[in-house]
């Protein structure tokens, strides 16, 4: 006889007692992530601010920092909570309420690859945030400074420093230069 592991919705993780650590919910599992780290840091840092300056000056929506959780599906919830991500202002007034998960897939995610990270754990990542409506996910690759970009589950663009991703069918006008990203040490 097979058990079946308990499941927890987004309800019960968005009401768990703070213990230190950052969950995520990918299909009802529960999941630790280890924190990040500060090369990972400094880099989606520049990212959300790069985005973060450009889309409050043009009044596009809300750029989001590490740790907020969107819930992109239910029966089971997935809340995931990507490095950044920019939500339209459209969609935004659309949702009311923000002291919960963001209740949708964010248009633009991005999320910086840790050395620990496996290339099979980023490729599902960002393969979900497509599939639940993501219109563009941006993979950071600090190990060899290029930045993967997913527009759909069958086509990925690969960009190294001295490109420049053009974002502006997803954040209406943004550009970003790739080597903007990567800090100069």
């Amino acid at each position: 006889m097979s058990t079946v592991p308990n499941s927890i919705s987004a309800d019960q993780l968005f009401a768990m007692p703070d213990d230190g650590n950052r969950y995520e919910l990918v299909h009802g599992e529960l999941r630790m992530m280890s924190p990040a780290g500060g090369e990972h840091g400094w880099i989606a840092s520049r990212l959300d601010r790069l985005l973060g300056v450009f889309v409050d000056e043009n009044e596009l929506g809300i750029v989001f920092a590490a740790e907020t959780g969107f819930r992109i599906s239910t029966d089971p919830d997935t809340v995931r909570a990507p490095d950044v991500a920019f939500v339209r202002q459209d969609r935004i007034e659309s949702i009311g309420d923000l002291k919960k998960f963001v209740p949708l897939a964010p248009d633009l995610v991005a999320e910086v690859v840790s050395p620990n990270d496996s290339s099979s754990e980023v490729e599902a990542k960002a393969q979900m945030w497509i599939n639940a409506g993501t219109r563009m996910v941006l993979v950071v690759d600090p190990a060899t400074a290029c930045i993967r970009v997913y527009r759909d589950t069958a086509k990925i663009e690969v960009f190294h420093e001295g490109d420049t991703v053009d974002a502006s069918d997803v954040v209406d006008g943004w550009t970003l230069n790739v080597s903007d990203v990567f800090p100069k040490r």
